[in-house]
């Protein structure tokens, strides 16, 4: 019987997507980890690879298609020893894709498969259709094998191994059903370009929304109307770090180019270090406070925003966060992002300085709890031991979740970036 391949989820909220462009053509002899197709989400285009060994036998979703529901099928891969003839009124019989819930979550690995709970202390066992189809009718409990496949996948041949070693032959525990979903409160729905209002305002050209923007304005629409945001800006002397930077960019030998925002990631990550309060998530059941300082930085591309991470950012040095910015910054840009390298962060930093901007306030990037606003360092009027003078001063703005931060923690944590900005030594310590 043929291999359904199925319409992948590439990231947890990804409902939709677009297949690009296929890799192999019908007729094609496929093997496990092999690139099939390209798929572009909200955020990049990935490459998908096939979990089992076969032919491809059957394209259903043509390349250039938009808006393919994940799990829906996109192509038909032949076994070992099958040939064209069964695919045979085969394409008729293919079952509705399921959306995903959340008490059904699609996996985020870029292959097909499917997970299910194993014996192994709750972990989650990632397998090719075919594996488990095997598996279930020889009774064999996918959680005591070892998968040989792609990203550790359990594949065919796996579990063939098992069944002639006499591996895994226990009970399999049937999956408990999902349950439903709450039905949520009606939206208001955004006009369309076909809506009569439209027809009373200058000729317009309409530019059909990508999966970026689509994303965008659902997450920031549901951020903004769920999340209680709260604002506390603070003005910062930046001439001491100025002083700082200069002095770094023009050591004899250097290999680095320090930007003003390497500096303020790095503030940021060593302040969320001394206010853990303030590296935290809401959820229903607790309040997470994160035990390490992942900080998305927020990178304009084009048609939309992205938010690359820098891993445990307040353990880096500043030439370190420097590279890894602009490299992530590069592949943000071209589209190569990875999943792990844009989900996931626990704090974010939007800086608009460079674009001229003085202050601003920013949406919260779900689920995390803060997010902080960088404008422009610009001469300003200060009054230092008593004189008015003139000092380079921007206006940072933190935006946090009230749920999970309170205003005496906002206040301090502005108050400690602060202090931290404007004596940068600490910085190198």
């Amino acid at each position: 019987m043929p291999i359904q391949v199925l319409m992948p989820a590439l990231s947890p909220t990804m409902t939709e997507g677009r297949l690009a462009a296929w890799k192999k053509a019908e007729g094609d002899p496929v093997a496990a980890g092999d690139v099939l197709c390209e798929i572009e989400t909200d955020k990049a285009t990935m490459e998908v690879e096939a979990a089992d060994d076969g032919v491809l036998g059957r394209i259903l979703v043509s390349a250039g298609t938009d808006n393919v529901a994940v799990n829906a099928p996109i192509a038909l891969l032949l076994e070992d020893g099958e040939d064209a003839s069964a695919l045979d009124g085969f394409a008729a019989a293919i079952p509705a894709a399921d959306a995903p819930t959340a008490a059904n979550p699609r996996t985020t690995d870029a292959a097909t498969q499917t997970a299910a709970p194993s014996g192994r202390a709750g972990e989650r066992v990632f397998a090719s259709p075919l594996a488990r189809r095997l598996a279930r009718q020889a009774g064999l409990d996918l959680g005591a094998l070892d998968g040989s496949g792609p990203r550790g996948r359990i594949v065919k041949r796996d579990v063939e191994t098992a069944l002639a070693e006499g591996a895994g032959r226990t009970p399999v525990v049937a999956e408990a059903p999902a349950a439903a979903p709450s039905t949520p409160a009606p939206a208001a729905k955004a006009p369309t370009a076909a809506d009569p209002v439209f027809a009373l305002m200058p000729e317009f050209e309409a530019l059909p929304n990508t999966n970026m923007r689509r994303t965008i304005a659902t997450r920031l629409t549901e951020s903004a109307r769920d999340v209680p945001h709260f604002n506390v800006s603070v003005d910062v002397d930046l001439d001491a770090l100025l002083a700082l930077r200069t002095q770094l960019n023009d050591r004899e030998g250097a290999d680095y180019r320090l930007s003003v925002n390497d500096f303020i990631v790095k503030a940021t990550a060593l302040t969320l270090v001394k206010v853990p309060e303030a590296n935290v998530a809401y959820t229903d059941d607790a309040i997470l406070r994160f035990k390490r300082v992942d900080i998305s930085v927020a990178v304009a591309v084009e048609g939309g925003l992205i938010t690359p991470i820098l891993k445990d950012a307040a353990s880096k040095g500043l030439a370190t966060l420097s590279a890894e910015t602009r490299a992530l910054a590069e592949k943000a840009r071209a589209g190569k992002l990875q999943p792990e390298e844009y989900q996931g962060g626990t704090f974010t930093v939007s800086n608009m300085g460079m674009l001229g901007v003085k202050a601003f306030n920013s949406i919260l990037n779900p689920p995390q709890g803060g997010i902080l606003s960088v404008g422009a360092g610009e001469p300003r009027p200060v009054v230092k031991a008593g004189a008015l003078g003139i000092a380079t001063v921007t206006t940072l703005t933190l935006a946090v979740d009230h749920r999970c931060i309170d205003g005496a923690t906002a206040a301090r944590f502005v108050q400690d970036l602060k202090r931290l900005i404007e004596d940068p030594i600490g910085l190198m310590l």
